[in-house]
């Protein structure tokens, strides 16, 4: 649908790419927003083409491209952006007369598809097939409802509420296979390796931040799935710090679900009633390094 005063924003989602048209009336009152106040995106990508006759704006990204985020379900890959306007004084003005806005935007598209070759019969393997055992393994960490049903639809979280985290994995056509979160950090910046930073699951997979005197962080037991690993954390902030944002970068891995947990591959936390650390699964042996610190890494 074309872009009108009636429909401000259009978005056509394309095989990898996204368009969205803006009409410059956006609120519907015949007053016209500036193109330079429209953004796409979290990198704030502006605008690749305007109409002036029109008075439409055109914006132009890759699915990958102006901070987009990307969200798996067992059926759809789900590309998602925003559109921000926001109104800034022109010229020497002190003020403003409208609104800042944002547009979620989202592309969908199916997992699955079958490809047909026509009259052709191939004699070798099946394209479908190869592709199946071919495939790469495809993780996700995302931040769930209390219920832990839908993904939460706000990050935002107040001090003495607890984090709800749930590491997937696709399997495609591999063998069964068993998720293990071998390491949480937090940092202020999206770069793990920052300071300051704080270890939540720390020496393949002890839920450390269980082990503090304040903390009720742990696994969930049991698992949903093997592919899926839920654990929950209390919320904290950084002290001395005023920032409201923090990343958190987990390193998600798998193995064979036939495998016994061991102390490599593990899901521990930290039972303050008996004291003692205990596994999702396996036995309670494969926890003792959690407390000694001498746990094997990345084997």
């Amino acid at each position: 649908q074309a872009a009108s005063p009636l429909h401000p924003v259009s978005v056509w989602c394309q095989e990898a790419q996204v368009v969205v048209t803006v009409h410059r009336d956006l609120f519907g009152t015949g007053r016209l927003v500036r193109a330079a106040d429209l953004s796409l995106g979290t990198a704030a990508c502006l605008a690749t083409a305007q109409n002036a006759a029109e008075n439409v704006v055109t914006f132009v990204a890759g699915l990958h491209e102006c901070g987009s985020t990307l969200q798996m379900t067992p059926d759809s890959l789900i590309y998602k952006t925003s559109l921000f306007y926001k109104p800034t004084p022109v010229g020497n003005a002190v003020i403003v007369r409208t609104s800042p806005a944002v547009v979620p935007i989202e592309c969908h598209y199916p997992r699955k598809g079958n490809v047909s070759s026509s009259a052709v019969q191939p004699t070798w393997v099946p394209f479908h097939s190869t592709l199946s055992v071919e495939e790469k393994l495809m993780f996700s960490l995302r931040l769930m409802s209390d219920d832990w049903r839908t993904e939460r639809l706000s990050n935002g979280i107040q001090l003495g509420e607890s984090l709800h985290l749930q590491a997937d994995v696709m399997a495609g056509g591999h063998v069964p296979l068993r998720l293990f979160v071998d390491d949480c950090v937090a940092t202020l910046s999206p770069d793990r390796n920052s300071s300051p930073r704080y270890a939540l699951i720390d020496l393949s997979g002890c839920l450390v931040d269980g082990r503090a005197d304040d903390s009720t962080s742990a696994f969930i037991s049991p698992r949903p799935r093997q592919e899926t690993l839920q654990f929950m954390v209390d919320a904290f902030k950084f002290a001395g710090d005023d920032r409201n944002l923090i990343y958190i970068t987990c390193h998600l891995k798998v193995s064979p679900a036939d495998q016994a947990p061991n102390p490599l591959n593990k899901a521990c936390s930290f039972n303050k009633a008996s004291s003692l650390w205990a596994p999702v699964e396996g036995t309670g042996d494969i926890c003792s390094c959690c407390e000694t610190g001498n746990c094997p890494l990345y084997g």
